[in-house]
């Protein structure tokens, strides 16, 4: 009898048979996923993460550690002295002047957003040679720091490219751009401008051009000028960019190194607090001093940032 008749011998299965038994091993891989799914972001994050620690929080603690002692940066041992560098730190008037120095370069950053702000909303219309301005103006940005201060060492000096364009002006008198105490800061700021303003420009530039292009068309047929798609398009659309280009520019006025550094090397009144405190590390061997007075640098940046946030929370902006 072959295996057919067999089975037709047999019959069909009663109806009353249980069904057979699902699976588990799927809902313990759905499980097993899920139980392990919160853990792949930290992998990402782990190499990120341990630079992070390693070359900015760890040496944040240490430089903490060393504004409590009077190292002098060479001698194997210290002696703890508690608060008393903030104590001398706070109590010499002069070692606070220098303050006044970032307020030229405050004054000059917020030049450098208006003027960043103001190119970055010419170029995002259809403007004739357009893409070569954008790189003209972005191009300061790319170039090192020391090359620049070189290169201005030669536009300020007497008699140089400065005093040449005045010339052909009709200005004939020479100022000492670099060595009189009221222009020095002045004509540095001026430096600083012309570096980092295609940088602000670029963060501008990008932010208008995620505008959707209908805002514009719809202002233009309620009739709305140039001035006033900026004023009730551009600015409120491009809030958080503009606050946050305000953040960098305070506490870079109150960092400022670089410029006045390589080509003054604080000389004439253009010392920043940055230059103090690398004086005092490295020319006058107060390791300790210096230690406390970038803790109080960082102090005063972390305040400032805080209360711009209070004054002038972020705000989620939704384009329509």
């Amino acid at each position: 009898m072959t295996a057919l008749q067999k089975d037709r011998k047999r019959g069909p299965a009663p109806a009353h048979a249980a069904p057979a038994a699902p699976t588990k091993k799927p809902a313990l891989r759905r499980r097993t996923t899920r139980r392990h799914r919160w853990f792949t972001p930290w992998l990402y994050l782990l190499i990120p993460l341990t630079l992070l620690v390693a070359f900015t929080y760890l040496p944040i603690l240490d430089m903490f550690g060393y504004s409590v002692t009077d190292w002098d940066g060479v001698s194997p041992t210290s002696e703890n002295v508690g608060a008393a560098n903030y104590t001398e730190l706070f109590t010499r008037p002069e070692l606070f002047k220098v303050f006044l120095v970032s307020g030229v370069y405050l004054v000059a950053s917020f030049v450098q957003i208006a003027a960043a702000l103001w190119f970055a909303t010419v170029l995002s219309f259809d403007t004739r040679f357009r893409n070569l301005f954008k790189g003209i103006l972005f191009f300061p940005y790319l170039v090192n720091g020391v090359a620049i201060g070189f290169v201005f060492l030669y536009f300020f000096q007497p008699g140089g490219t400065l005093d040449s364009l005045l010339n052909l002006l009709g200005y004939h008198g020479r100022l000492m751009w670099l060595g009189d105490p009221d222009l020095v800061n002045k004509s540095l700021a001026g430096v600083s401008v012309w570096r980092y303003m295609g940088l602000n420009m670029v963060l501008f530039l990008g932010a208008i051009q995620s505008i959707p292009g209908h805002l514009y068309e719809a202002a233009s047929l309620d009739g709305a000028n140039r001035w006033q798609q900026f004023r009730h398009i551009i600015a409120p659309s491009i809030k958080p960019i503009i606050s946050l280009s305000v953040i960098l520019a305070i506490s870079g006025s109150l960092a400022v190194f670089e410029i006045p550094y390589i080509m003054t090397g604080g000389a004439n009144g253009s010392q920043t607090f940055v230059i103090q405190t690398v004086n005092l590390a490295f020319k006058f061997d107060k390791v300790g001093l210096a230690s406390a007075s970038a803790v109080v640098l960082l102090a005063l940046i972390l305040l400032v940032t805080w209360i711009q946030r209070r004054l002038v929370p972020e705000e989620r902006v939704e384009l329509s």
